[in-house]
């Protein structure tokens, strides 16, 4: 009986984990210091109040082996942000580092847009805004 509680116990550990995998894929080459950007896939999504694309994404540096990570993890450190496909913009949601967990702002989507114009966000927006159609709605 005993054995039977601790496999239960067990298994609800590894569904739980599971639960919580990201998925992070890259959208920029290393730069000379060894960091590269990446979105989390799993958490991107059509916003239906604003109809844009809300995407997290972080900065790693694959050779010291640090992220990309989302909140709340030792090696964590992006931002949230929501991209108009159709007019080239983005709002900035909120932002996380170790020190500072992700807060968003119930009104974000009145914040100012700002022009997508760094090579950092034009990679960002040609990796999100391909195929948006797939996107869970929220």
């Amino acid at each position: 009986m005993r054995r039977l509680i601790a496999f239960a116990a067990l298994s609800g550990l590894a569904i739980a984990s599971a639960a919580q995998a990201e998925t992070w894929k890259p959208y920029s080459e290393l730069d000379a210091n060894g960091v590269q950007w990446a979105y989390e896939a799993d958490y991107s999504y059509r916003d239906v109040s604003s109809g844009r694309v809300v995407v997290m994404h972080a900065i790693s540096k694959p050779a010291a082996k640090l992220g990309p990570s989302g909140p709340g993890k030792p090696d964590g450190a992006g931002s949230v942000v929501a991209l108009n496909c159709n007019d080239r913009n983005m709002i900035s949601v909120g932002s996380y580092t170790p020190s500072k967990p992700l807060e968003i702002a119930s009104n974000w989507r009145t914040n100012n847009a700002k022009k997508i114009e760094s090579a950092l966000d034009k990679a960002l927006f040609a990796a999100i805004c391909v195929n948006t159609a797939s996107l869970p709605t929220r």
